[in-house]
């Protein structure tokens, strides 16, 4: 069995990929982390947004979600793996993935559980705010800087 990574844009989504992400997040995010938020934020299919995602055989085993790809201030979130997919370096993978496809001449932001600031932290994200409660888990602001002109 080989991995597959998918990058698709809103309007590349088939329903089947579409529902895909969504059960997963809903699965990981609502179910497993007993965290009830709005997950349908209606910024899935807006222009912009790319969404990535570790297939095998089918079955979508982690997802990640850039907003604002091409503009000033890039969002990478809704990082979800299935928790039997865990350990296999997928989130990981995709994470490599998004922040290569960003913009290197902006800052890029994303809202990190509090638990995981080191492993964000290895993809060349900072802290750069006070930890706050989102929907009953604690998350903190992260930023991965602008890559500088080399002289």
């Amino acid at each position: 069995m080989s991995v597959e990574i998918s990058i698709h844009k809103p309007e590349d989504l088939s329903t089947e990929q579409l529902y895909a992400l969504l059960k997963l997040r809903t699965h990981v995010f609502i179910v497993e982390q007993r965290s009830s938020y709005p997950d349908l934020d209606g910024l899935d299919l807006v222009q912009g947004t790319l969404h990535l995602g570790a297939w095998e055989d089918g079955d979508l085993l982690c997802t990640v979600r850039i907003l604002d790809i091409h503009g000033e201030n890039p969002h990478i979130g809704r990082v979800a793996t299935k928790a039997e997919a865990r350990g296999r370096g997928l989130a990981g993978t995709l994470m490599k993935q998004a922040v290569f496809m960003c913009r290197p001449d902006v800052q890029i932001h994303l809202g990190a559980q509090t638990q995981l600031e080191d492993w964000y932290g290895k993809f060349g994200f900072e802290r750069c705010g006070e930890d706050f409660d989102d929907d009953g888990i604690m998350h903190l602001p992260m930023i991965r800087r602008a890559a500088t002109a080399s002289a």
